[in-house]
Order: structure tokens, then C-alpha cells, then sequence
């Protein structure tokens, strides 16, 4: 199927940190599937609308109306992972989900929406929020099955457990890893050239020995999510005053790699 208006919505992982910077600006997976549909979907142009920080809530309050707005033809909407570690109540995070997905399936619009990589395997406090993860997961497949959507499986992808698919912060996907997610998306979407192995894991690796593994855990801690404990005690959020990054749709040019 070809598609000519490509709008994504989410948060941060769809906004692309650590797939770049904010002074060079973040590229992430759906920039990088936005590339892949071009080299099939000549004139494609594209918007995306995520912001870091926001949860479901935000995405139907603030996204929804202008992505709908834009008259897409295909949309990328995983949500839901801020509502994980934010521990939000999941009925609530359920009924601005089947709110949204159901906004987005009356578009007639194509619609990718995912489930999210097994946090347990690669964060400290994964654990923690596994039981919500995992009831995410669970809403993502059957919204999927209920609307037509197309589902892109993250939590099986052994590639997605491997620290090397994630930033320092371990929160967010570092470029190989996005690459990742956007070559999952692709083949899921069945764009030619795609492949199945997108998921496989990577050539094994050096592990380091427990002790280097608690220390390295530890300075996590301190660097990375202790700033966001005290964010979160504050009410404030990382997109707190920021603006998407491409509001308006624009025209795609296939990097000369892909084509």
C-alpha cells in the first residue's frame, strides 16, 4: 500500500532522543521509518508530533486533534510506557487508549502501535513496573486485534534486551536501537526489502562480572533516575513549554543509502 501523509504521535522514544541531540536535533524511529517509506512512497510528506514526557493522557488531550487534523494516511501511536513508570491507574490509561485508537481507526488511516521491550531485562528497578509492562503489552495486542492496527512485537525482540540497544540512560533506544524499532515497524508495515531477523540478537558480548554490573547499576541510580524522581515529586515533566519538533507535514527525501 502506498502512503503519501505520515504523522507520528508519543512520547519520547517516538520524538527520538538520544538519536542525536538537542542541539543537532533528534532523529529516532520514526524519522528513520519515515526514510524507509520514502524510498516506496515517493512524495511522502511528514509530521511528528511526540514530545518527551508525555503520557496518554497528554496524547489525547494534545495530539490527537492535530494529528487527526493533518488527514494522515498512516500513523505511528505506541503509548503508554510513561504511564508505566509513571504507575498511573491502568483503567484510566485503558480508556484514553481505546479513546484514542478508536479516534484513530474511524480515520481509516493505516495505524502502527507496538508493545514495549522487557524493561526487567535492562533497567534496575524493572522489576518494579513489570506487572504494568506486561499489562500494557497486553491492552497494545488486543487493541490491535480490535481496530486493524498494525502491531510491531518489541517485548520478544531478543536485540531489545541487549544494553547496546539502549542509551546511557537506558530509557531511551540509542541509534542502533531505533534503527532497530524502525526496521521492525517496516516489516510489520510488509515494505519491500524488509526483513524478519529486524529482532535477532546481536553477536554476543563481553559480560562484565557482577560486581561491575552493581556498580555500573548504582551510578545509574544517581545519574539517571534519581533527576527523574525528583521531576516527577515536583509535577514537572522534561516537555514541560517544549513543542513538537515537526509540527506541520513535510516532504521526505530517501537518504541515497536506501534507495
Amino acid at each position: 500500500m502506498g502512503y503519501t501523509r505520515f504523522v507520528a504521535i508519543g512520547d519520547s522514544q517516538t520524538e527520538g532522543m538520544c538519536d542525536g541531540d538537542d542541539s543537532a536535533g533528534y532523529r529516532g524511529w520514526a524519522d528513520r521509518l519515515a526514510d524507509r517509506l520514502a524510498v516506496h512512497n515517493p512524495g511522502l510528506q511528514y509530521a511528528n508530533l511526540a514530545i518527551r514526557g508525555k503520557n496518554t493522557r497528554n496524547a489525547r488531550e494534545e495530539q490527537l486533534g492535530p494529528c487527526l487534523a493533518l488527514r494522515p494516511d498512516l500513523i505511528a501511536a505506541p503509548l503508554g510506557m510513561n504511564d508505566v513508570i509513571g504507575r498511573a491507574d491502568p483503567a484510566i490509561v485503558r480508556a484514553d487508549l481505546d479513546f484514542i485508537y478508536r479516534r484513530l481507526a474511524e480515520s481509516g488511516a493505516t495505524v502502527v502501535i507496538s508493545t514495549f521491550p522487557d524493561v526487567a531485562r535492562t533497567i534496575p528497578f524493572g522489576r518494579t513496573v513489570e506487572e504494568r509492562l506486561l499489562l500494557l503489552n497486553d491492552m497494545m495486542r488486543e487493541f490491535a486485534a480490535t481496530y486493524g492496527f498494525v502491531l510491531v512485537d518489541l517485548y520478544t525482540a531478543p536485540v531489545l534486551t541487549d544494553l547496546r540497544s539502549w542509551a546511557r540512560d537506558r530509557l531511551h533506544a540509542s541509534p542502533a536501537g531505533h534503527d532497530r524499532f524502525a526496521a521492525g515497524a517496516a516489516y510489520a508495515l510488509g515494505l519491500p526489502g524488509s526483513s524478519a531477523d529486524w529482532g535477532h540478537a546481536l553477536p554476543p558480548a563481553y559480560a562484565p562480572n557482577p560486581v561491575v554490573r552493581a556498580l555500573g547499576d548504582a551510578r545509574w541510580m544517581v545519574e539517571f533516575f534519581t533527576p527523574w524522581i525528583i521531576r516527577k515529586l515536583r509535577g514537572r515533566s522534561l516537555g514541560d513549554g517544549r513543542a513538537p519538533k515537526r509540527p506541520e507535514l513535510t516532504p521526505v527525501i530517501a537518504p541515497q543509502a536506501l534507495r
